[in-house]
C-alpha cells in the first residue's frame, strides 16, 4: 500500500500546475450601453448643423452687445459662424460682404429661456397638445424634445421677432415634469437637427398651485403645499439611494469583483443626473417663501437651482437669489392673474438688477415670444421710473446674455463678442421701440431670416395654402 500511494503521489507531482488567473479572466462583462445610466448621458445627440455663411461685416450701426458695451456707430464682424470682431474703428476684411446699417440698430439674437413652442404648437389642436405628461406628479423620465414638433408654426414667428435661441420646457403640472431641450431656431425635420450643441440638460421643476391643483382634483397626492414639499423630498431620497447603488455597482467592478447591477429606472436617472452636477434645475415657482423653501431643500440634498421660472415675487428675496447664483426668469406685465402671482410688478426686473442678482425675461406664449424687446422695453422704462438707472445695454441682456447664463450656454452665446456663436440681429430702428422689427437675422453667420427677401422667410409646412398676405392682395386686384 505506502508503494501503491508513493507512486500515486510522485505521479501527481509530475503534472503541470493550473495557469494562475489574470484579472482579466476575473473581470465581469460590461452592460449593454442601453442598461448603464451612465455610460451613454446623451442617446439623442444632436444633429444640428449651422446654416451656410460668408464673412459679413454689418458697418455703421448702433451696436448693443449685451456685456456692457453700446457703440453709437459701430462695427460686428462675423465669420466662419463666430463673432470675429465688435467695436467703432473695426474695419471690413478684404472680401467680406458688408451691409451698411444706415445708423440702424444691432443686438445678439434674442434667447427665450421659458417656451413650450413646438410642444403646444400654434395653432393649437388636440393631436399636438405634448407639453404636460400630467399623469404622476414625478414624471422625471420623460423629455421634451420627444415631443417637440419642428413644423411648429411658432418657430418661424418667433424667428421674425429676433429669437435665435429657445428652451422648450414641459408644462408645470408636475413636481417633476421632466427634461428640457434647448433649440437653436432653424427650419428642420427633426428636433435633433434644432438641438443646441453643447447646452445641458435641465430638469424642469414646479413648486406652488400647479401641482396641488391638478393632483388633488385627482384625489391624490399632493393636495397642499405641504404634499408638494413632501413629494420633492421622497423624490430625492430615492433618486440618492438609486445613485449610492449605481456607485457601489461600479466601485465593485472597478475592484474586478463580481457584482449584479442595479435595474435601470428612467425617472430616477434624470434625478440621478441632477445629484451628480450633470443636469440643472429649471424651477416653476412664483412666491418668495417657496423660492426660499425650493432652496432649503437644494441644500439638503447638494444640488443647484439655476433658474426660477414665473418668480413674480423675486424682487422680495434679491439678496438671497444672488447670494445662491440663481437667475429669475420672469415677465414685465403678468401678474395678478392668479393668487401666487398676486404680487407681481413691473419693476421686478430692474430690482433684481439694481441688486446685483441675474434677471431675464421669457414669453411661455406664442405670441409675447415674438415682441420679447417690447417687453423689455417695458421693464426698463418701470425701472427707471423708479429711479434705478438701467441702461439700454443691460435691458437688452435681459433677453439675451442673462437667458444664456441660466441655461448654462453663456460661453457660446448671447453678446456680441469675439469668439461666440454669430446669432445677430438688425433692426429696423431703436429695438426698444414699439415699431420696431428685424430686418435680419443670423444664426452662427448664416442668414436664418430676412424681412426684405422671401426666401429667407421660413414656412412651416402647416401653413402650406393657408391664405397669406400676398394672397389677399392679388385676389383684391
Amino acid at each position: 500500500m505506502a508503494l501503491v500511494l508513493g507512486l500515486f503521489v510522485a505521479g501527481c507531482a509530475t503534472e503541470p500546475p493550473p495557469p494562475p488567473k489574470t484579472a482579466e479572466a476575473h473581470k465581469p462583462k460590461p452592460l449593454p450601453p442601453g442598461l448603464d445610466p451612465f455610460v451613454n448621458p446623451d442617446p439623442f445627440p444632436s444633429t444640428y448643423r449651422p446654416l451656410p455663411s460668408v464673412p459679413t461685416a454689418i458697418v455703421n450701426a448702433h451696436i448693443l452687445t449685451a456685456a456692457g458695451r453700446e457703440i453709437e456707430r459701430g462695427t460686428v464682424v462675423m465669420a466662419e459662424g463666430k463673432v470675429v470682431a465688435v467695436g467703432p474703428d473695426v474695419q471690413a476684411p478684404a472680401g467680406a460682404q458688408v451691409i451698411d446699417a444706415n445708423g440702424r440698430w444691432v443686438t445678439p439674437g434674442i434667447i427665450d429661456p421659458h417656451s413650450h413652442l413646438g410642444v403646444y404648437p400654434s395653432p393649437a389642436v388636440p393631436a399636438l397638445s405634448d407639453g404636460n405628461e400630467a399623469t404622476d406628479p414625478n414624471t422625471a423620465q420623460v423629455w421634451a424634445e420627444h415631443s417637440v414638433w419642428p413644423q411648429d408654426p411658432g418657430f418661424g414667428h418667433a424667428l421674425a421677432g429676433g429669437v435665435t435661441t429657445l428652451e422648450i420646457l414641459p408644462g408645470s403640472a408636475n413636481l417633476f415634469g421632466g427634461r428640457s431641450v434647448v433649440l437653436k431656431n432653424v427650419a428642420a425635420t427633426t428636433a435633433q437637427a434644432m438641438k443646441f450643441p453643447g447646452a445641458p440638460y435641465d430638469l424642469k421643476m414646479a413648486c406652488g398651485e400647479n401641482p396641488k391643483r391638478v393632483y388633488g382634483s385627482k384625489g391624490r397626492s399632493p393636495a397642499t403645499l405641504m404634499g408638494n414639499v413632501a413629494g420633492y423630498r421622497a423624490g430625492w431620497i430615492k433618486a440618492r439611494e438609486y445613485l449610492r447603488k449605481w456607485d457601489d455597482y461600479k466601485d465593485k467592478i472597478g475592484r474586478g469583483e463580481k457584482a449584479e447591477a442595479p435595474a435601470r429606472d428612467l425617472q430616477l436617472d434624470t434625478l440621478a443626473g441632477v445629484l451628480r452636477g450633470e443636469i440643472r434645475i429649471q424651477n416653476h415657482c412664483y412666491r418668495a417663501d417657496e423660492m426660499a423653501q425650493m432652496i432649503d431643500i437644494s441644500h439638503e440634498f447638494g444640488f443647484h437651482i439655476a433658474a426660477f421660472h414665473h418668480a413674480s415675487e423675486s424682487y422680495k428675496i434679491a439678496d438671497l437669489l444672488k447670494r445662491e447664483g440663481i437667475c429669475s426668469v420672469t415677465w414685465t406685465t403678468w401678474f395678478g392673474f392668479k393668487m401666487e402671482s398676486y404680487d407681481g410688478i413691473e419693476e421686478n426686473v430692474a430690482m433684481l438688477q439694481h441688486a446685483g442678482a441675474c434677471a431675464t425675461l421669457s414669453s411661455d406664449d406664442e405670441n409675447l415670444i415674438q415682441h420679447l424687446n417690447v417687453e423689455a422695453a417695458l421693464a426698463m422704462g418701470a425701472g427707471n421710473r423708479a429711479g434705478l438707472g438701467i441702461t439700454r445695454d443691460q435691458a437688452f441682456a435681459w433677453i439675451s446674455l442673462n437667458p444664456a447664463k441660466a441655461l448654462g450656454i453663456a460661453d457660446k452665446t448671447g453678446s456680441l463678442e469675439p469668439g461666440k456663436m454669430a446669432d445677430v440681429v438688425l433692426w429696423s430702428r431703436d429695438p426698444f421701440s414699439v415699431y420696431a422689427t428685424p430686418d435680419k437675422v443670423f444664426i452662427d453667420g448664416g442668414l436664418a431670416y430676412d424681412a426684405h427677401d422671401r426666401r429667407y422667410q421660413p414656412q412651416s409646412d402647416f401653413m402650406l395654402g393657408q391664405p397669406g398676405q400676398d394672397a389677399a392682395v392679388s385676389g383684391a386686384r
